[in-house]
């Protein structure tokens, strides 16, 4: 049996106030070619189809133009399941009058998760749609109240899973998740605070092959049949050495034979220019690709005019300027800090040494301390 494995579509997605459906959409072209050429059996969306809940009208009609060409066109059956910023209900609609057509989409936590079964010269291969949910929602959908965080919520699910798995039938997990070791992005939202929305890959045992949304970078867990399609498009700068690909799998009699990355490349690449203003600029001119997305990382010392709108005259399509000498060395160095963590008078005091070069005075660090603690005031007295 052949599957084409996808996820993390994130349509309607704006990058420093930037919308990129069109971006998207175009890609979206390519990945209905590949199913077109390649004529899978199935194709899985393991979920962040859309960027937020409630999503723009225009990506919506992406989305249906999108499956229409997949499931009405190419009659390629299609699995989804909702994904941490997808609204479960509202990706869900008309779920059971789609599923006639061919397009299965399962959105809220329910007790039980029903499969779809196709067969193939093998026999039978069951096929199970694990939408995200957050440990409250299972522990409702279940009626356990013990089950405290991701890990055990998705634990007992899939118990319930294996329990409808027939002798000798082949089993395949679509879920939306973030497993321990594998590699992060800063354009994935956190599934929780303090590191508790994390499941250890043990728990995937059994399953002949496990396509996964949440994390951005295609990549494997280890040797087991356990795989992040990856995002559709870079959708930060951290992601810029990232090749982005859609997963097609070939499953035999006793598994999986091979897999495939099935390359996914955009009109616009987001990408890293680094040196003085003055090279990007003379670059820029020659460049065949200066209608990319660009962060310019400026090694210029002292004051620049109108940095951006010049960068821009060559590269029209920048997104953001990082001045290197001005950050230093060590700070590039450092280790991301969690933000929420950090005061705000120590917030302030980094973003006056970075536009400044120099450090808060005392005499300084008075005054915003004053100033913060009256805000404190206001807010707790009105």
């Amino acid at each position: 049996m052949r599957l084409l494995h996808s996820a993390d579509w994130h349509l309607g997605r704006v990058y420093h106030g930037v919308s990129l459906l069109a971006e998207q959409a175009d890609v979206l072209h390519q990945f209905i070619d590949h199913a077109a050429l390649h004529r899978p059996d199935a194709i899985l969306l393991a979920g962040d189809i859309y960027d937020r809940a409630m999503p723009p009208a225009d990506a919506v009609r992406l989305l249906d133009q999108t499956l229409t060409a997949l499931v009405v066109d190419l009659e390629i059956p299609v699995i989804v399941i909702a994904g941490n910023h997808d609204g479960a209900d509202r990706l869900a609609f008309g779920a059971q009058l789609l599923a006639r057509a061919g397009l299965t989409v399962r959105g809220p936590a329910l007790a039980e998760v029903t499969p779809v079964r196709l067969h193939d010269a093998h026999g039978p291969v069951a096929i199970f749609p694990l939408p995200y949910a957050d440990p409250p929602t299972v522990r409702h959908a279940l009626g356990d109240e013990a089950l405290a965080d991701h890990h055990a919520a998705l634990a007992a699910q899939l118990a319930g899973i294996r329990a409808q798995v027939q002798p000798g039938e082949r089993s395949v997990l679509v879920a939306h998740a973030f497993v321990r070791g594998a590699k992060e992005s800063e354009s994935e939202r956190d599934l929780s605070v303090g590191g508790t929305g994390a499941v250890g890959a043990e728990l995937f045992a059994g399953f002949d092959f496990v396509a996964l949304g949440h994390l951005h970078r295609p990549q494997q867990i280890g040797q087991l049949p356990v795989q992040y399609a990856g995002s559709l498009l870079k959708y930060s700068f951290s992601e810029l050495d990232q090749a982005k690909s859609a997963t097609l799998i070939e499953l035999g009699a006793n598994g999986v034979v091979s897999t495939q990355r099935l390359p996914l490349r955009p009109r616009r690449d987001l990408r890293a220019l680094g040196g003085t203003l003055a090279d990007i600029l003379a670059q820029g001119r020659i460049d065949p690709r200066n209608q990319d997305y660009v962060l310019a990382r400026l090694t210029d010392e002292g004051g620049l005019l109108d940095a951006m709108a010049r960068l821009r005259a060559v590269y029209p399509n920048a997104l953001a300027i990082e001045r290197v000498t001005l950050a230093g060395d060590a700070q590039a160095e450092a280790p991301r800090r969690d933000f929420r963590k950090v005061r705000v008078t120590e917030l302030f005091g980094d973003f006056y040494r970075e536009v400044t070069g120099k450090a808060l005075d005392a005499a300084g660090e008075d005054a915003l301390a004053a100033v913060v603690t009256d805000l404190a005031r206001r807010e707790v007295t009105a």
